[in-house]
């Protein structure tokens, strides 16, 4: 038996493909959000593209504390989700694929009325997984015990999913005490980012840095032919 991988991110809105990679690569996927939100951060924004160039789409919400977290933030304006798919409509209508996630998306849209950001991320996390593919376990952190230092928590984490692999963004190099998953004998395996393809995009020069419902409008089911999960 192949052993067991865990991956634990903060839930982003609508990230990048390189998120749902990482969730691809995982047998279980921990979403984080029993931690500190982070303003001007990935937690309630990403970016599209538009005849302009990268726009930024923002779920406004109220930080009340510093210590506020993820899970328990709470959205401002309650018609940012007519907002923001009026946005999308607007500069992706033209796209390849547009038509063939159109209602999909809209019903997102329509439907979504809860207060918290943290289940709105969670949502849009499970429904592109759908549509790409992805058929990993996807957890909540509220599920288990968390205990500890951030290191130790995710060491007992993995601990209480029987994970023996560990994988985590490269970024984590900077503050994770590697020694504690090696004395519990977990290993850690970094996710490679580099060498994403360019795909047929709107409003050239192309850019990387947007949402992954860019590419799924712009190539449809072909969309995971640029991603990791193409090339295993």
């Amino acid at each position: 038996m192949k052993p067991k991988k865990t991956a634990i991110l903060q839930s982003n809105y609508i990230p990048w493909r390189g998120y749902f990679d990482i969730i691809a690569s995982v047998d279980e996927f921990i979403i984080y959000d029993e931690v500190q939100y982070t303003k001007n951060d990935w937690r309630n924004r990403n970016r599209i593209k538009t005849p302009e160039g990268l726009k930024w789409i923002t779920i406004p919400v109220y930080q009340k504390r510093l210590s506020q977290k993820i899970a328990e933030t709470e959205i401002s304006d309650q018609k940012w989700n007519v907002k923001h798919w009026n946005l999308i409509k607007s500069n992706y209508a033209k796209a390849s694929h547009f038509d063939n996630y159109c209602k999909i998306f809209e019903l997102f849209y329509q439907n979504i009325n809860t207060v918290f950001l943290s289940e709105v991320n969670e949502s849009m996390l499970r429904l592109i997984c759908n549509l790409v593919g992805i058929k990993t376990k996807i957890t909540n952190s509220s599920a288990y015990q968390l205990n500890g230092n951030p290191t130790e928590r995710l060491v007992n984490l993995c601990k209480q999913t029987g994970a023996e692999i560990y994988v985590s963004g490269p970024a984590a190099k900077n503050y994770l005490q590697e020694d504690l998953f090696v004395q519990e004998n977990i290993k850690i395996e970094w996710m490679d980012y580099s060498g994403y393809p360019e795909y047929p995009q709107l409003s050239p020069p192309f850019d990387h840095r947007v949402s992954i419902i860019d590419l799924l409008f712009n190539t449809g089911a072909m969309a995971s032919r640029y991603m990791k999960i193409g090339t295993r």
